[in-house]
């Protein structure tokens, strides 16, 4: 595959492409109450919320929660969050910002930190998947870093994107993070897990609309 002239958009799916925030906190807090802890709200959730996911519980419990409590804590979030997220769908706009950004001559890949073996169908049944020119979910354990994900997305896509041209889209500090990491720029989107605060003191576009990340990228990869 020859090097795209234009500009690559990497996207993250949970929070961002898909509006899922509602199984997110049902499952956050069903995983609370294993521990006694009480529930929080998608307020509280954005403010506190940090990757990797047991320092996030560290803020709620004041510790770090053992290997076992972790153990407990992830498999009730992972079954309630499987059962729950089919009443979600795709943020609104998105289908028709991804289909005009693939018309305009422009790639775009998806990177989720979300099982690959469950991202992939869940695509799929949404008819976006032909928009990809890859897609790529978390492979290993869940709750760590998007940043070495990142890494092997991009290798995967050498001689397809230029880092310098690419642009990740994703609702979290981590995307910010791995997007630096690799060379890329980064837009970071208000819809998802964090508060605009927090993602502002990440020293990146910050956007409230999918429409307006995309118009973004544009402008950064040009």
């Amino acid at each position: 595959m020859g090097m795209h002239a234009s500009a690559h958009i990497v996207w993250d799916w949970n929070g961002t492409l898909f509006h899922d925030n509602d199984a997110i906190i049902g499952a956050t807090n069903a995983a609370f109450a294993e521990l006694g802890l009480e529930p929080i709200t998608l307020e509280q959730y954005r403010t506190l919320y940090c990757v990797p996911v047991p320092k996030f519980y560290e803020r709620l419990l004041g510790r770090l929660p053992t290997d076992a409590e972790w153990e407990l804590m992830d498999g009730v979030f992972h079954r309630y969050y499987t059962e729950h997220r089919v009443r979600c769908g795709l943020t609104d706009g998105a289908a028709e910002l991804l289909a005009g950004w693939r018309s305009a001559g422009h790639s775009q890949s998806l990177l989720s930190m979300y099982g690959h073996e469950d991202l992939v169908p869940l695509v799929r049944g949404f008819g976006i998947e032909a928009h990809f020119i890859r897609v790529d979910g978390r492979t290993g354990p869940s709750g760590g870093s998007k940043t070495e994900h990142m890494v092997r997305h991009l290798e995967a896509l050498t001689g397809a994107v230029e880092p310098a041209r690419t642009v990740v889209i994703g609702d979290a500090a981590d995307d910010a993070v791995a997007a630096r990491h690799v060379g890329a720029r980064a837009v970071l989107y208000t819809g998802g897990s964090h508060s605009r605060a927090s993602l502002e003191s990440i020293g990146v576009p910050v956007v409230d609309t999918l429409a307006e990340a995309v118009a973004e990228a544009r402008r950064l990869a040009a």
